[in-house]
């Protein structure tokens, strides 16, 4: 993480527009500053969340650094981004760097801004790995290699909040979607159970009927709850479960 940062002009730092402050890194613009580097704050996403809120979030945010949010997906705000760089950074060409957490969207802000168009590769001295720049404009080089930020194991919440690995490579799904099932309804009461049309509030008995619903019975016939945690934790990641919170100010008010 340190040497892209160090490689890079411009430091995109993608976060997800449903849980915005969990998502940032502190530490990461910190290292950022030290390095002398420009942070860009990227609210992925947007098409989850009412523009609305999206513009508290960039006023929020912009207080600190530069700010936009974006759709990579349907390509909302797309254009802008260059815009922020080229006004953030003199300097011609710029290097830029994506960083976030996994899955926040850093693979795809990256294809954006290398576009159909980029053209050459080179590899960036001092990287063990196949770490290159593409130049994506005249002005503007990519490092093709978002810096991955690492999230602790320990906390199952974060795990399934920041998308930070797949349900089948957690150690306890169940625990994570119980975790998250609880967290969802003090967010977003009734949130879950909308999607999934289940009546329940309770983890586990909530767990139970996705089970029975979809059909995932042991041979005993008995709900399998590691299956029915897998497809919770798999549709906030593609998502399917969406919700959002005001900054920190607005919510106190």
């Amino acid at each position: 993480m340190r040497r892209v940062i160090r490689e890079a002009d411009v430091v995109l730092e993608v976060v997800d527009a449903r849980e915005p402050l969990r998502t940032r890194c502190i530490a990461i613009e910190k290292m950022a500053e030290r390095l002398g580097k420009k942070i860009i704050i990227v609210i992925n996403k947007a098409d989850l969340v009412p523009r609305d809120v999206l513009e508290k979030w960039k006023k929020y945010f912009s207080k600190e650094h530069y700010t936009i949010y974006i759709s990579a997906s349907s390509r909302l705000g797309t254009r802008k981004l260059w815009t922020v760089i080229k006004k953030v950074c003199n300097k011609r060409p710029v290097k830029v760097a994506v960083v976030g957490y996994p899955n926040v969207g850093k693979s795809t802000v990256i294809n954006i801004l290398k576009g159909r168009h980029s053209v050459g590769t080179s590899p960036i001295p001092g990287f063990t790995k196949h770490v290159t720049q593409v130049r994506a404009a005249t002005w503007l080089k990519v490092i093709d290699t978002p810096g991955v930020i690492p999230v602790e194991t320990s906390n199952e919440l974060d795990l399934v909040l920041k998308s930070a690995i797949p349900p089948e490579k957690m150690e306890d799904p169940v625990v994570a979607a119980v975790k998250f099932i609880k967290y969802a309804e003090k967010v977003s009461p009734g949130v879950l159970q909308e999607i999934y049309s289940i009546d329940e509030q309770n983890p586990y008995d909530f767990l139970k009927h996705l089970a029975k619903k979809r059909g995932l019975l042991s041979r005993g016939g008995e709900p399998r709850l590691e299956e029915a945690a897998k497809i919770v934790i798999r549709d906030w990641q593609s998502g399917k479960i969406t919700w959002y919170h005001l900054p920190p100010e607005e919510e106190q008010a």
